[in-house]
This record gives structure tokens, C-alpha cells and sequence, in this order.
């Protein structure tokens, strides 16, 4: 039992290191004050990359090798990750419906609610990313698999750095200061180790929930890679580079997972 709960803090504590990856990205808002268009989105779509790879490797296959374990048959278990990716999407899909929000470059979405300060739509927009991936690493400790938790708590702090200088620059560009873009930053980082440990206590509370969790976190990254990410990056004549960049984002995480998973 005690064991169990160490692996639920085990998991919050690597979603908190991942976390903390947006705030030594935003350091760098004290060095530059806009990031060029081909930057941002090499930045963006490399971290795009990541969690494309974290979604297959070291969700979406664990899912289903735990749905085999639970089942005892593969198409029993892949037909509960689709059940659990497809739940995964459509809960960020309604999240972005009713919560507003604001994207660096394609503006604001969901309600139109005038009186929330602009500084706050960006926050909301990091939050809406962080959550899920926060819960994908606790997931990844959570059935006790830390080789798996490291690798993915790695690969998501290491897209955490291109996102944070990115938000801290967008917010500089909305004329907030240097010191306030960072701490704002820094604090849409902390929301990971609250989906860390949301993830890793479902998973200690519920071991037959794994595969349903594990397909439910890599919905809801793989939602945010194809309805915001994508789009944004691929806004401007840099498109191929961006392509490129969330290559190898993808194979920087897929190396990852094959040497620590």
C-alpha cells in the first residue's frame, strides 16, 4: 500500500519537474522581446512533436498492453483505448466550447466574455495544454511502469521550454512586463502536477482504469496537437518548417521512450 502512494506522489512530483520546464523557458523573455515568426513556430512544433510521440509511445501503447493484460484479448483492449482517447478529446473539445481562451496568433475562441482581461484568456489557453499533460505523466507512474513516467515526464518538460518562452513573449507583446510575463508563465507550468496527481491517484485508486486513462490523457494532448498547435504553426509561408520541427520533436521523445521506457 505504501508503495502504491508512493507512486502517486512520484507522479505528481515528475509532472511538477516537467511543469517547472515552462518557467526555464520563460526565463528567456528577459533576453528577447519577440520571437520571429519562424522561430515561434519551429519552437511550437517541435513541443507538438513530443507529445505526438508521448500520445503513441508511451500512452496509447501501454493502454493497450494493459487492456491485454485486464482482458486477455487485443481487440477487446485496443476498442477500450479508442473508447478512452475518443472520451479523452471530446472533454477537451467541450472545455474549449465553454471556457474562453486566447492563442498566440489565431485569437480568441469560446464564449465571448468581455470583461475577462486579455492576460487571462492566454492563461487559460496554457492551462488548457499543461492539464492533460500533467496527467499523462502521472498516468505513467501510475500503473508503475517509471521507466515510462520518466521518459514521458522528460519528453513533456523538455516541450514545456519552447511553450513557456513562448507565452512569456506573447504576453511581453501585450505590454506586460518582463517580470510579470515570466511569473505568469511560470505559473501556468504549476497546473501539471495537479493533472499529475489527478492521473496517478485514478490510476492507484482504479488499476483496471489504466488502459481507459491512458487513451483519455493521449486524446486530450493529441485534441490540443491537431485543433491549436497545427494551426498555429502552419499560419504562415514557414509551413515546412514547422513540419520539420514536429519531426523532430517526435523523434527526440520516440528515442526517449525506446532508451528509458
Amino acid at each position: 500500500m505504501l508503495e502504491e502512494v508512493n507512486i502517486v506522489w512520484l507522479g505528481a512530483t515528475a509532472s511538477l519537474l516537467a511543469g517547472m520546464g515552462t518557467g526555464l523557458g520563460a526565463l528567456g523573455v528577459f533576453l528577447v522581446r519577440r520571437l520571429s515568426d519562424v522561430l515561434q513556430d519551429s519552437l511550437l512544433s517541435a513541443a507538438a512533436g513530443v507529445m505526438l510521440a508521448a500520445s503513441f509511445f508511451s500512452l496509447l501503447l501501454p493502454g493497450i498492453e494493459y487492456g491485454e493484460q485486464l482482458t486477455g484479448h487485443t481487440w477487446a483492449a485496443a476498442l477500450i483505448v479508442i473508447a478512452g482517447l475518443l472520451m479523452g478529446a471530446l472533454a477537451l473539445y467541450l472545455i474549449h466550447q465553454r471556457l474562453p481562451h486566447e492563442h498566440f496568433a489565431l485569437g480568441r475562441e469560446g464564449p465571448d466574455i468581455a470583461h475577462i482581461r486579455r492576460v487571462w484568456l492566454f492563461v487559460i489557453a496554457i492551462a488548457l495544454h499543461n492539464f492533460p499533460e500533467g496527467m499523462a505523466v502521472g498516468v505513467g507512474f501510475g500503473g508503475g511502469n517509471i521507466g515510462n513516467g520518466i521518459a514521458l515526464a522528460i519528453g513533456i518538460g523538455l516541450q514545456n521550454i519552447p511553450e513557456g518562452l513562448a507565452v512569456a513573449v506573447s504576453l511581453l507583446a501585450i505590454q506586460h512586463s518582463r517580470l510579470k510575463a515570466f511569473t505568469l508563465a511560470f505559473l501556468t507550468g504549476l497546473i501539471e502536477p495537479v493533472g499529475g496527481l489527478f492521473g496517478a491517484a485514478a490510476v492507484w485508486l482504479a488499476e483496471p482504469l489504466m488502459p481507459w486513462t491512458l487513451g483519455f490523457a493521449a486524446g486530450a494532448m493529441l485534441f490540443i496537437i491537431s485543433d491549436e498547435i497545427i494551426p498555429e504553426t502552419h499560419r504562415t509561408k514557414y509551413r515546412t518548417v514547422a513540419t520539420f520541427s514536429l519531426l523532430g520533436g517526435f523523434v527526440v521523445m520516440m528515442f526517449l521512450d525506446a532508451t528509458l521506457g
